[in-house]
């Protein structure tokens, strides 16, 4: 056997230090293994952490066949990936190659060690997260999805399982010539992708976020019983910034999240304004880092969970969820952002996920390769995406209603697009129209000034044109605008003050109901940056200190 992921390196597979392996084995203890032992296996949660003592213990992807080899550990390296920190199932196999002894640690014992020891923290948590990254990269995993590229359900279930990190192969039925004998092996029909494939064995047809999550081990069922400090609604940048901190101060803190860390902000290209990152970063990598960071400190974050339902009537408050059962909490911080705006028409719901999407990432980016591409919307959204696209696709037309993007865009971005010779902008032009069978193909666009219509042939159009406030599921409980924005602080009217049983006024990111609190995206009054969003997640949690004090 060959190893199968790139060479090792030195942060990816370090070696600890005497006093490193002493501290560890305080907290755990020795055990003798035998040759061919499995110590870890793919698809079952994480018994323990292991540091090797002496011998060899090898990680491998279980195939048909033989077992591929991923990495050797020798004395002084140790086991596990970002899977044994958020308490996922396995992607990989740990086997023992020789007799030896290794160090065996709990991963309850091991999440603590990761919050109070500095050192260890740093070594063990860029091991892990350059671990995922190579299983990533390498496809490798336990997960392989069979889709096509003219399917809205394969674009679902890859940008899902791409935003949540998880490592999967991926096969196009219209691209793979080797397909065939995939899907007979299975019985399976073209006509029925997208289709998961978990560790060899299960196989779910067109499967929902949440029976992907179930079918990899996404965490264990959350307990109706347990009241937390606080539970936060939403893992965006401003509710992971909530989690990061109120971890960090020892409160016991749940994230609940319907899709993937980072929300909106998760699918920017790349964010350049956002302060420390001079180069810029993508949405995607700022949510992996703090999403990351949260489950260091110890923030459970349950993905996908929904909110269906906010009960403020009693104490402690209640989160029902759409998949069923609820969670309760002392404190509340809704941080469930926005969404672009999906046009009434038909057409496009038709074409959602083959044709129309509200997201550019890089899968996205595959889709349209060598290919034009529409962008509606004149703000930094639509801008990052434009300017993203630019780099794969032939050419990008950027759509906006408006005389131009000076008053909604920021400069730096309106400088990139005027510099990209693969950019057009059309101002005072909207589309009224969209034709094709199985994938768009055309466009028919409006010209308001000239009353002129002229159709356009595309087959790939990206809409940001607004936001609306992910609030359905607070309509009851806490005041709205009339936007449907969560209002807070000084800016709740006296309507909504009417019922309000304290003393003293509302904090400044507090809801109409004590102790639920509203950050980011979705407040209304909010800034729409990601930094602002970051800003308010942070503050709040002093402000739940006082209310869990009251």
């Amino acid at each position: 056997m060959s190893d199968a992921l790139p060479e090792q390196k030195r942060e990816m597979f370090p070696r600890l230090s005497a006093s490193q392996i002493a501290r560890l084995l305080a907290l755990g203890h020795r055990r003798r293994v035998a040759a061919g032992e499995i110590l870890i296996e793919q698809g079952a949660f994480s018994p323990e952490f292991f540091v090797v003592l002496s011998g060899e213990v090898v990680i491998v992807q279980p195939a048909v066949g033989q077992d591929v080899r991923l990495a050797l550990l020798g004395e002084g390296q140790f086991t596990g990936e970002a899977a044994l920190v958020s308490g996922r199932a396995n992607v990989v196999r740990v086997r023992a190659l020789t007799d030896g002894e290794v160090v065996a640690v709990t991963p309850e014992v091991l999440r603590k060690l990761v919050h109070s020891d500095a050192e260890l923290s740093e070594v063990l948590m860029r091991a892990f997260l350059l671990r995922r990254a190579a299983l990533i990269s390498a496809g490798r995993g336990d997960t392989v999805l069979v889709g096509s590229r003219h399917s809205a359900g394969t674009l679902r279930a890859r940008e899902f399982l791409g935003r949540n990190g998880q490592p999967y192969a991926y096969i196009d039925v219209d691209l793979d010539p080797g397909v065939q004998g995939l899907l007979d092996r299975f019985g399976l029909r073209v006509d029925e992708v997208p289709v998961l494939i978990c560790r060899d064995q299960r196989v779910l047809k067109n499967p929902s976020n949440e029976e992907i999550a179930a079918c990899l081990g996404f965490g264990p069922p959350l307990d109706p019983r347990t009241v937390r400090d606080v539970v936060v609604v939403g893992a965006g940048p401003a509710g992971l910034a909530a989690a990061v901190y109120a971890a960090s101060e020892g409160l016991d803190v749940l994230v609940l999240e319907g899709n993937a860390p980072g929300g909106q902000a998760g699918s920017s290209s790349r964010i350049e304004n956002y302060l420390g990152f001079p180069t810029g970063i993508s949405g995607q990598a700022l949510a992996a880092r703090a999403f990351a960071q949260a489950e260091k400190f110890g923030a459970e974050i349950a993905i996908p969970h929904t909110a269906a339902r906010l009960r403020c009537e009693r104490r402690p408050y209640s989160v029902e969820l759409t998949g069923g059962g609820s969670v309760k909490a002392r404190a509340i911080v809704i941080a469930t952002g926005v969404q672009y705006r999906k046009p009434d028409s038909a057409s496009f719901t038709r074409f959602e996920g083959v044709g129309v999407y509200y997201a550019a990432s890089a899968i996205e980016a595959q889709l349209c390769r060598d290919e034009d591409a529409i962008v509606v919307g004149g703000a930094n959204s639509a801008g990052q995406a434009a300017v993203f696209l630019a780099a794969t696709v032939r050419h990008v037309d950027i759509l906006v209603r408006g005389a131009g993007l000076a008053d909604t865009m920021s400069r730096y971005l309106i400088s990139r697009i005027e510099e990209t010779p693969n950019i057009s902008l059309h101002s005072h032009s909207q589309i009224v129209g969209l034709e094709g069978e199985d994938h768009l193909e055309r466009v028919q666009v409006r010209d308001s000034r000239l009353s002129e219509m002229r159709t356009v042939p595309v087959r790939h159009v990206f809409l940001m044109t607004g936001a609306v406030a992910n609030t359905g599921w607070l309509r009851g409980c806490v005041a709205l605008d009339e936007k449907g924005f969560v209002m807070t602080g000084s800016d709740l009217p006296r309507a909504g003050l009417a019922s309000w049983p304290l003393a003293r006024p509302p904090h400044a990111l507090e809801s109409s109901v004590p102790g639920i609190f509203a950050v980011g995206d979705v407040r209304a009054g909010s800034m729409k940056r990601v930094a602002a969003a970051v800003g308010e997640g942070s503050a709040c949690i002093q402000l739940v200190h006082r209310w869990l004090a009251e």
